[in-house]
């Protein structure tokens, strides 16, 4: 090996990396692997954008709730990033391509952002639970593609990703009333 010049390696290298996404880890289809990865990264984008609207509102919230607010919203984003990191290895196991930039994720993301300079404490709290609806119907959608494709551990995962963009939702929406 120590007699190749950089441009043979690289070239092998390419040729090895090729090979690997080639191969196929699980026994999925070419096609389940392409509605598998892309459901997943529609999800993963959302998560990020949750994610970042969360912490958003999380680093702005004032008012008279504002300690309680400020430690649900905290512990709700934690909750929601540790699950981006699940994903992008799920569609990585399954010899998928993932996100790889912030602009790849706002070209999927389906959760809207949030830029006004100021929203008041209520409306944060009612759109981060809209926004979490939104996403648990978005993870039933994707249950039923991981379901049709036989992607048994994803399909029990995104059950626990329905589960907990319920329970934050309960959480937001029983802190309004």
């Amino acid at each position: 090996m120590a007699n190749h010049t950089r441009q043979e390696m690289a070239t092998q290298s390419g040729r090895e990396s090729k090979a690997a996404k080639s191969g196929n880890r699980d026994g999925f289809s070419p096609e389940h692997v392409k509605n598998l990865s892309s459901v997943l990264n529609a999800l993963l984008a959302d998560y990020f954008a949750l994610y970042l609207k969360t912490k958003n509102f999380h680093w702005h919230m004032s008012g008279p709730h504002f300690r309680d607010y400020h430690l649900l919203l905290d512990e709700q984003a934690d909750q929601i990033f540790k699950i981006t990191d699940d994903i992008a290895e799920r569609v990585r196991k399954i010899g998928g391509e993932t996100i790889r930039s912030i602009g790849h994720i706002a070209r999927l993301q389906r959760i809207a952002d949030n830029d006004y300079e100021f929203v008041p404490a209520h409306g944060m709290i009612e759109e981060l639970q809209a926004d979490n609806q939104a996403l648990a119907h978005s993870l039933r959608s994707a249950h039923e593609v991981t379901s049709r494709c036989g992607d048994y551990a994803t399909t029990s995962l995104i059950e626990v990703w329905i589960d907990e963009a319920e329970r934050r939702s309960w959480f937001l929406f029983e802190a309004t009333r």
